[in-house]
């Protein structure tokens, strides 16, 4: 017991952040604090364990034999904290619950409106608080449990992250009307010849479109890259600016100045996900809630 008293669950979470990372600078920014808060708690860790837990080699740090020995035992261990500290039993109707997700302007914009109309008619005391960031930093989140629920494109998951598909999703282009030919869309070449935008959290990070100009040795000229959908759409009208997004974000989309139209090219469609960590499965009211966006979702396929 007298060990119990010398170290607390901020402790533990950063121990599992420093054996994940094998970095303090990388730990301390998972986990959102700064890099002398890490590294003194590594120092009482190092006391605690009496091991140095993580030695520097090769210009980096790798875990010693003890921290390797730690690494099942703490996963399980907070795993069970959080099943300690989770409700057996939920009832949607009685609940008072604030869940946490992230997501970017495409999923809130996709998911939110129809999940939001259930919950606040099955419901009433669930809140949401919805935060965006890049997939890196929604991981990231997801490991530190600083977010419930994550919704995006997520390629590959490490465990303990766990995912499920909510739908396939295919691209369209949006054009002004005037800068079209009357009917259809446009050939590659006068595709490649406008200028375009890209909606997008990080700018320099790969994605489906430019992946397939890859494939064909081509590439397009980017004269805007922003993050926010809805300001990307309205910066069209009155351009020669293309702007080539996910289908979905175009359902319902009126705009008379507008156009919709087929990529002429053939570019990979994605699986849209959520995702959570491991620790969430014994939560009851987590279940409950992927269920609902899975619900949301498949109504607007």
């Amino acid at each position: 017991m007298d060990d119990l008293r010398r170290i607390d669950l901020n402790l533990l979470l950063t121990l599992h952040a420093l054996l994940a990372e094998q970095h303090v600078s990388r730990a301390a920014v998972r986990l959102h604090r700064s890099q002398p808060a890490v590294s003194h708690a590594l120092a009482q860790l190092r006391e605690i364990f009496a091991d140095p837990l993580l030695v520097r080699r090769g210009g980096g740090l790798q875990p010693t034999v003890r921290a390797l020995e730690l690494i099942q035992p703490l996963q399980e261990a907070l795993q069970q904290l959080d099943a300690l500290l989770s409700s057996p039993g939920f009832d949607p109707a009685r609940a008072r619950r604030s869940f946490r997700l992230a997501m970017s302007d495409y999923g809130a914009r996709v998911v939110l409106p129809r999940l939001m109309r259930g919950l606040r008619e099955d419901a009433p005391g669930v809140d949401l608080v919805v935060t965006q960031g890049s997939r890196e930093a929604m991981l990231s989140q997801l490991f530190d449990g600083e977010t419930d629920l994550a919704l995006g494109v997520f390629p590959t998951l490490a465990d303990p992250l766990r995912a499920e598909q909510l739908f396939e999703e295919r691209f369209a282009c949006l054009a002004d009307r005037d800068r079209l030919p009357p009917r259809g869309g446009l050939t590659l070449e006068q595709w490649l010849a406008r200028p375009h935008v890209l909606v997008a959290v990080r700018p320099g990070a790969d994605n489906e479109i430019d992946q397939a100009l890859a494939g064909l040795g081509a590439t397009r000229r980017v004269a805007l890259a922003l993050p926010h959908w809805t300001a990307a759409s309205e910066v069209i009208a009155g351009t020669d600016l293309i702007l080539t997004v996910a289908r979905r974000n175009l359902e319902g989309f009126r705009q008379r100045q507008l156009r919709c139209f087929e990529p002429p090219l053939a570019i990979r469609a994605f699986a849209f996900q959520q995702a959570w960590h491991e620790r969430r499965e014994g939560d009851a009211a987590h279940r409950w809630l992927r269920g609902r966006v899975l619900q949301a979702c498949q109504v607007e396929q």
